[in-house]
């Protein structure tokens, strides 16, 4: 079994936001992007979705998206993004495919391996009383979900947060921070969607830690090998 991961596909089946407009990047961005997943990911992979799967604002309109990411291949595990309004009660979200997982306080465990995540939050130093309530909030849920990963037994974590962990000058945050108190191999997100904000985000070895920034125009709609599962 192989591991990927991609974020922030913006589809947007129901809505009127075609996202040609963001830039050629964007151009045929569905086709493009089906194409290369049905080559690419087998049935028996697993493919992590970093949030902004859907401009829906109600689940409702949402379920023609997530029906076009049910019907390609692999088991895939979501967290939610800063655009899914249409996010519903977890078990709610939970019981509509059985080759959709949906992230919220909990883990996903594959044997020793477990997935963790949440949405996260911008990483600013002058957040105001409101931002720091979710910042600290945010960094509560994707602790119960490591917490939740080490009670069943996880040997080694994916992370999946949707905002980036660390800011513009990469320094320290609350989720940096936690991420160092768990076994934590492989840590991925998304959001980021310009040039400069790509250039200066955290990738690549840090310690222990392997940081992949996997927005779907930043790896041009082709899902990201994170690592392999040995049977």
């Amino acid at each position: 079994m192989k591991v990927y991961a991609i974020g922030d596909l913006h589809l947007g089946f129901t809505s009127d936001k075609p996202m040609d407009v963001f830039g050629e990047r964007w151009q045929g961005h569905v086709s493009r992007l089906k194409e290369v997943w049905q080559k690419k990911v087998t049935d028996q992979d697993l493919v992590i979705l970093c949030g902004d799967l859907s401009w829906a604002m109600r689940l409702e309109a949402a379920k023609v998206d997530l029906a076009f990411i049910h019907e390609l291949p692999g088991y895939k595990v979501c967290i939610k993004g800063n655009h899914d309004f249409w996010w519903e009660k977890i078990g709610l979200l939970n019981s509509l495919y059985e080759d959709l997982y949906f992230i919220q306080n909990k883990a996903y465990i594959l044997g020793e391996l477990a997935i963790c995540g949440t949405r996260g939050w911008p990483i600013q130093e002058d957040m105001t009383a409101e931002d720091r309530k979710v910042y600290e909030r945010e960094k509560e849920r994707l602790k119960l979900s490591l917490e939740d990963a080490i009670k069943q037994g996880a040997k080694e974590i994916i992370v999946a947060l949707h905002y980036p962990p660390t800011n513009e000058k990469d320094e320290p945050s609350l989720f940096t921070e936690l991420l160092e108190r768990y076994p934590v191999r492989h840590v991925v997100y998304g959001h980021l969607h310009d040039e400069r904000a790509w250039m200066v985000s955290r990738k690549g070895k840090y310690g222990s830690q392997c940081y992949h920034l996997v927005a779907a125009d930043y790896i041009d709609f082709n899902p990201k090998h994170i690592l392999e599962i040995n049977d």
